[in-house]
C-alpha cells in the first residue's frame, strides 16, 4: 500500500494533490482507514465538493473509513463550513471535507476535524497512512446519508438581525462552486435581490479560476456590479471558505480591511473582547482595534492557527490575508457566509457605501506578496538569519518567519509550508519609502541566494 502514496500530499493543515498522478484512489482508501485509527472516531461525517474527482476519491474514503469499522454519516455535496456545522455545533466526533479549496481543477484533498474542532493536519496522518497494517475491522461500518442544512441554515442565520437588513442588490459570484446550493437556502430569509454569476456546479470551473486573488477571476464581477448598480459584490471560492467583497464602484475589499469591518461589528455587540489577525496583515488592523477597545491577538499565517488563537486568547473573531473568517461562536471555525450575512446588517445599519466604510482604512501603502523559489528550505532558513542580522536594528518577531518593524515602515519574510518559497511582505507609511525599502531587501535576498 505505502508504495502507492505519493507523501507530497500531506501538506502543513490538510491532504491536497493533483488527481490521479499524486492523490488517487487508493490514497484515499488508505487515508479513510488512517483517520479512523489515529482519530478513534466510530463515526465520521462526510462532505465533498463538485470536484470532478470527488465521487472518486469520496467512494473510496468511505470505504476505507467502514473497512476500518466507524459509520458513515454522508451528508452530500456542501460548503466545507457544513462540515464544521456538523461536528463543532451538532458534536458529530468526527468530519472529513473531500475539497480542494481554491486550487486548480486538477486538484483534490481532504481536509479533516475532530469534535473540539481541532484539525487533523496532513502531516500528522502521514506516518499512519504509509504504515498501516492489513488487518481491518472485524465488523464493517455503515453508511447512512442525512440531512443537516435546515439546521446549518437556522445557524447561520442566527448570527444577524434579520429585520434590519436592507433590500440590497448583491452580486453573487459562486464561481460554479458549493456557494451555488448555499445561497439559495438563505436567499428566502433575507430582503435582497441577489444577481447570481455562475450558479452552475462544475469542477472545471469554465467561468474563470477558483480562486478569486486572481485577477482572471475577478473581471466578472467588477463588471456586474458596475453594470447593475449593485450595492456590493461577493466572489466566493469552490468550498466557499473564501470569500471577497467588492464595493459599489467595482474595487475589491482587500480581506484584512474586511476584517476590520467585522471587527468593529462583534466589537459594538461584545466591547472589550479580542480579535484575531495574523501577522501580514496590515498595522491599521491592530490600531483600529485598539482604537475600538477591543485587543488584538497576533496570529501565525493559516486558518488552523488563527482558530486556535481565537481560542487560546478569548478571541471572538479573526480573520487573514486569505480571506478566511472564524468565529468563536461557530465553534471557532470559519464560514464565507456568516462573514456575508455579517456584512449585510453592518452595511444595512451604517447607511454608508462600502466605499465609505473602507476609505479610513487606506493608510498605509502595502506591497503584494513576493514568492521567492528556492531549491531548497534549508537555503530559506539560511536566508532568514542572514536578514536578522542584517535588520538588527529594527524590532524583530519570529512568531511566523521574521518580521521586522521600523518606525515609518515593517517587513515579513517566512517559508511556505508547501513549496520551497520564500514569501516576502512589506507595508510602510508612503509609497517612497515601500518602494525603497522592498527593493532593498529583494535585492539582498536575490544576492544571497
Amino acid at each position: 500500500m505505502a508504495e502507492m502514496i505519493n507523501e507530497k500530499i500531506f501538506k502543513a493543515y490538510d491532504i491536497r494533490g493533483i488527481y490521479p498522478a499524486e492523490l488517487n484512489e487508493a490514497a484515499a482508501y488508505a487515508i479513510g482507514r488512517a483517520f479512523v485509527k489515529k482519530s478513534g472516531a466510530s463515526e465520521v461525517v462526510v462532505g465533498s465538493d463538485m470536484r470532478v474527482s470527488g465521487p472518486a476519491l469520496k467512494r473510496e474514503l468511505i470505504r476505507g473509513i467502514t473497512d476500518e469499522g466507524a459509520n458513515v454519516l454522508d451528508i452530500g455535496l456542501v460548503s466545507i463550513d457544513v462540515v464544521y456545522f456538523a461536528v463543532g455545533i451538532l458534536k458529530y466526533q468526527a468530519g472529513i471535507m473531500i475539497t480542494a479549496s481554491h486550487n486548480p481543477k486538477e486538484y483534490n484533498g481532504f481536509k479533516m476535524v475532530l469534535q473540539n474542532m481541532s484539525w487533523v493536519r496532513g502531516q500528522d496522518l502521514r506516518d499512519e497512512v504509509l504504515h498501516l497494517s492489513e488487518e481491518l475491522a472485524d465488523t464493517k461500518g455503515r453508511v447512512t446519508t442525512i440531512d443537516i442544512l435546515p439546521k446549518y441554515t437556522d445557524h447561520v442565520l442566527s448570527f444577524v438581525d434579520r429585520k434590519k437588513i436592507k433590500p440590497f442588490r448583491v452580486v453573487i459570484d459562486a464561481g460554479n462552486g458549493m456557494a451555488t446550493n448555499i445561497i439559495p437556502l438563505l436567499e428566502p430569509h433575507l430582503p435582497i435581490e441577489v444577481i447570481k454569476l455562475n450558479f452552475v456546479l462544475d469542477g472545471n470551473f469554465p467561468a474563470h479560476p477558483s480562486n478569486p486573488l486572481l485577477p482572471e477571476s475577478q473581471v466578472q464581477i467588477i463588471q456586474a456590479v458596475k453594470e447593475h448598480q449593485a450595492d456590493f459584490g461577493v466572489i466566493f471560492d469552490g468550498d466557499t471558505d473564501r470569500l471577497f467583497f467588492v464595493d459599489e464602484q467595482g474595487t475589491f475589499i482587500r480581506a484584512d480591511y474586511t476584517l476590520l469591518i467585522l471587527a468593529k461589528e462583534f466589537l459594538s455587540r461584545q466591547p472589550g473582547m479580542g480579535i484575531v489577525y495574523n501577522i501580514i496583515c496590515s498595522k491599521i488592523v491592530p490600531e483600529k482595534i485598539t482604537e475600538w477597545g477591543g485587543v488584538p491577538i497576533l496570529s501565525e499565517v493559516g486558518f488552523v492557527n488563527i482558530s486556535k488563537a481565537m481560542r487560546e486568547q478569548n478571541g471572538i473573531m479573526g480573520g487573514e490575508l486569505s480571506a478566511h473568517y472564524s468565529f468563536r461562536d461557530n465553534a471557532y471555525a470559519d464560514s464565507g457566509f456568516i462573514a456575508f450575512l455579517i456584512l449585510l446588517q453592518l452595511l444595512s445599519e451604517d447607511g454608508r457605501a462600502l466605499s465609505e466604510i473602507v476609505k479610513p482604512f487606506y493608510t498605509y501603502q502595502k506591497s503584494p506578496e513576493v514568492n521567492i523559489e528556492f531549491s531548497d528550505r534549508s537555503q530559506i532558513e539560511q536566508i532568514i538569519g542572514e536578514l536578522k542580522k542584517k535588520y538588527q536594528t529594527g524590532k524583530q518577531n519570529t512568531l511566523d518567519g521574521l518580521t521586522v518593524y521600523y518606525q515609518d515602515w515593517w517587513f515579513n519574510v517566512r517559508a511556505s509550508n508547501t513549496e520551497p518559497l520564500l514569501r516576502v511582505t512589506v507595508e510602510a507609511d508612503t509609497q517612497e519609502i515601500l518602494d525603497s525599502n522592498l527593493a532593498d531587501l529583494l535585492a539582498f535576498i536575490n544576492k544571497a541566494k
